[in-house]
């Protein structure tokens, strides 16, 4: 049957059958808290893109999309809790916003046959499908981000960085740690020197690490930052006077927030990303119109195209595609859990698709698979302007090192299937 059929045999199904419940998307949001800044934005782009479907489309295959947002205040435990207290809503997909509740839920979203969604966080090693099932990354991963700044530095300096030093700054808890394996063994291949300089929770006294960048004199500086630790270096890599050309944050280091308490001193600082910037896409009228002129955006409204707003937007969309892919393989628009999560594996994001979603080039094309969760692994790069505080992406998406991660991945993940007695599948 081809796409076209399959779409009209749906239509026709969900109009004889009853009525349907609710596709319900959990949304694990952090309004509250140390990291607030960034979670506010995240959540409400996350749920005006829902929003949207529902009164523009009707929402997903006839289906209206409902989100039910728990606090989690960025904390494990109370990430746990949200998890267990909305699994029997029907949720369809868990995006947990943390590397610390990822962990946890891991083992309970596959004994519960609920697919979870960890784009750009959380274990990197969820990539390899055959050992995560219910696990995936799409489209980049923390060691995606660490190939693609030594990439985008070996562009800026004729493929060559024998004899660079490179520092890394990085939040001193299990995700700030996720870029140091990747990093060495690229030093390893590409001859530079690894300077890593861990900064304690929240981040706010970073005296020390930027006086040994003074007097180190790193030709660059890579940051895994995220909340007020991003603020603290940026304003402290100005007061030394580094060249914030030369230094480059994830993609969780990488906000307005990030950015504008440095004022004019941090013009030039640049982060990676696996999503464009701005609001100049055609989705945005519509949002104009249907959500938030309509009152009904789920913040102020004043978020909107915004960095993190972007990126729950985004979120939203990938699921709802994974969601409209689930009712095409079941034939039926009602999915449950397990329908998601092979609609997860079968997504395929092209150019023209992102196009007809008012979205063109704001992502990179990827494909999942059974063994592959994460997508292609493309990374671009964005630099702030502070005289028009803005955003702009300044390098195509491209590829990462799938030699090196794939290695590291597949010791990561083998050591997980041993230590949990996981059969690999997808053979």
């Amino acid at each position: 049957m081809n796409k076209k059929l399959a779409t009209l045999a749906l239509s026709a199904l969900m109009a004889a059958g009853p009525a349907m419940a609710d596709l319900v998307f959990p949304s694990l949001s952090y309004r509250t808290g140390p990291y607030a800044a960034g979670g506010i934005p995240f959540a409400d782009g996350y749920a005006d893109y829902f929003t949207l479907l529902n009164e523009r489309d009707g929402g997903i295959g006839g289906v209206p999309a409902k989100v039910i947002e728990c606090e989690t205040g960025y904390n494990t435990e109370k990430g746990v809790e949200c998890y267990e207290s909305t699994k029997g809503e029907g949720a369809l997909v868990y995006q947990p916003l943390s590397t610390g509740i990822t962990y946890q839920l891991i083992p309970k979203t596959t004994a519960d046959d609920i697919p979870m969604h960890t784009m750009g966080y959380g274990r990197t090693s969820a990539k390899n499908g055959k050992v995560f099932s219910h696990t995936f990354n799409y489209p980049a991963n923390y060691w995606d981000g660490a190939s693609g700044a030594i990439n985008y530095l070996l562009d800026e300096n004729g493929g060559d960085l024998s004899g660079k030093k490179i520092a890394l700054v990085y939040h001193n808890s299990a995700y700030g740690k996720e870029p140091i394996r990747t990093l060495e063994e690229l030093s390893k291949k590409h001859g530079y020197e690894l300077v890593a300089l861990p900064v304690d929770h929240p981040g706010q006294e970073q005296k020390s690490q930027w006086l040994q960048i003074r007097r180190d004199r790193p030709d660059y500086v890579l940051m895994w930052g995220w909340g007020v630790m991003n603020q603290v270096a940026i304003q402290e890599a100005a007061n030394i006077r580094f060249p914030m050309e030369n230094f480059i944050g994830i993609w969780w280091s990488g906000a307005e927030h990030d950015v504008m308490p440095a004022g004019a001193a941090a013009d030039g600082y640049k982060a990676l990303t696996f999503h464009n910037v701005g609001s100049d896409f055609p989705l945005y009228d519509d949002l104009k119109k249907y959500v938030v002129d309509a009152g009904k955006a789920a913040g102020a409204g004043d978020q909107v195209g915004t960095v993190l707003y972007n990126r729950g937007l985004y979120a939203a969309m990938l699921a709802a595609e994974a969601a409209k892919k689930a009712q095409e393989i079941s034939g039926k628009a009602d999915i449950t859990g397990a329908d998601m999560r092979a609609g997860m594996e079968a997504l395929e994001m092209t150019e023209e698709k992102m196009a007809e979603l008012g979205l063109p080039n704001f992502g990179p094309a990827f494909t999942v698979t059974c063994e592959n969760h994460g997508g292609n692994g493309m990374v671009g790069v964005t630099q702030w302007d502070a005289d028009t505080k803005t955003w702009s992406l300044i390098s195509d998406f491209k590829p990462t090192d799938a030699e090196v991660i794939g290695a590291l991945i597949e010791e990561d993940s083998a050591a997980y299937a041993a230590e949990n007695n996981i059969e690999p599948r997808c053979n």
